[in-house]
C-alpha cells in the first residue's frame, strides 16, 4: 500500500481535480484506491459522486482514531457503477470530507496528534493506493497527512507564485521529514492547467524543469474547459464522453504510471 498526499500550499491550482483525475486512472487500471478527503470544503467527496450516509465521516474518525473502524465507514465512490457499466473497474472508496475536519486545522498540533490519520488508516491493507486530498495550507491537516504518507505529490500551475509556493512547499517536505516522519519523501511535481500557447507558461515551465529536475512530472496536465461540467456532474474523467475528456484521460494514466514508477528516485531524492 502506498499512502501518497496531494498538496499545494497555493490554493486554486485545482489540487482536487488533480486528485480525482489520478482516482479516475486508478480506477480505469484496477488499482484498489482509497480517497481521504482531508479539505474541509469535501470537493473531492462530491466530484466522486458519493451519496450521504450514516457513516462517520474522516474528521469524526480522527476525533476518535483507535475506535475509527475506518472499513466500516468508507463509501463507495459512484465512479464504480459507471466503470461496471463500461465493463471495468474496482475498488474506488472514499472516506468522507467534511468541515469537522477543520477543528484540526491549526499549527499548533503535537505529534501526538499528527498520528491520528496513521491509526485510522492503520486497517487499509486492502487497498493498493491511498490518496490524501490536502487542504491549501501547511497547518495541522497537511502536517497530519504527510505523518501517515510515503509520498507527496506537489500540484503547481506554471506562473511566478506558484512556482514560488512550490519550492517553498519542498522545504518544508525536508523539514518535516527531518522533525516527523524520515519515511517520506516528494513523488514530484504535476503542473497543472497549463495553456500551451501561453509564452508565460512556457517560460514558467522551463524554470520548473531547471528547478526541479525529474521531480517534475510527465506529462503536463493542460487547461480544460469541461473540467468543473466533469465535477459537477459526479463523472470520472475516464468515462466522459468526448475526445477532449479521452485525451486528458490518457494524460492522467500516464501521470499516474510515471508517479507510481518513480518511487525509488523520489525515494532517493528525499534521503539526500
Amino acid at each position: 500500500m502506498q499512502v501518497v498526499s496531494i498538496s499545494s500550499l497555493k490554493g486554486g491550482v485545482g489540487k482536487t481535480s488533480v486528485t480525482t483525475g489520478l482516482a479516475s486512472a486508478a480506477l480505469a487500471a484496477g488499482i484498489p484506491t482509497l480517497v481521504v478527503d482531508l479539505d474541509p470544503h469535501a470537493d473531492a467527496t462530491t466530484a466522486l459522486g458519493v451519496q450521504a450516509s450514516e457513516q462517520l465521516d474522516i474528521g469524526r474518525m480522527l476525533k476518535n482514531p483507535r475506535k475509527a473502524r475506518l472499513l466500516e465507514n468508507v463509501v463507495s465512490s459512484g465512479w464504480v457503477e459507471q466503470a461496471r457499466r463500461n465493463g471495468g473497474g474496482s475498488a474506488l472508496d472514499v472516506a468522507v470530507g467534511s468541515a469537522y475536519t477543520g477543528i484540526y486545522d491549526r499549527p499548533d498540533l503535537g505529534r501526538r496528534d499528527l498520528r491520528r490519520l496513521s491509526s485510522v488508516l492503520a486497517p487499509a491493507e486492502k487497498y493498493e493506493l491511498v490518496l490524501v486530498d490536502c487542504p491549501p495550507s501547511l497547518n495541522g491537516l497537511t502536517r497530519m497527512a504527510w505523518s501517515a504518507s510515503d509520498r507527496v505529490v506537489l500540484v503547481a500551475e506554471p506562473g511566478l507564485f506558484s512556482v514560488a509556493g512550490t519550492e517553498r512547499t519542498m522545504r518544508a517536505i525536508q523539514l518535516f521529514r527531518q522533525e516527523f516522519a524520515p519515511q517520506l519523501a516528494p513523488a514530484g511535481i504535476v503542473a497543472n492547467r497549463v495553456r500551451p500557447a501561453s509564452a508565460e507558461h512556457t517560460f514558467r515551465l522551463a524554470e520548473m524543469e531547471s528547478m526541479f529536475g525529474e521531480l517534475l512530472l510527465a506529462p503536463h496536465i493542460p487547461e480544460q474547459a469541461n473540467w468543473q461540467q466533469i465535477q459537477g456532474a459526479a463523472h470520472a474523467v475516464h468515462h466522459w464522453p468526448g475526445d477532449s475528456a479521452k485525451n486528458t484521460a490518457k494524460l492522467f494514466d500516464s501521470l499516474l504510471e510515471n508517479m507510481l514508477s518513480s518511487r525509488n528516485g523520489t525515494q532517493e531524492h528525499g534521503q539526500r
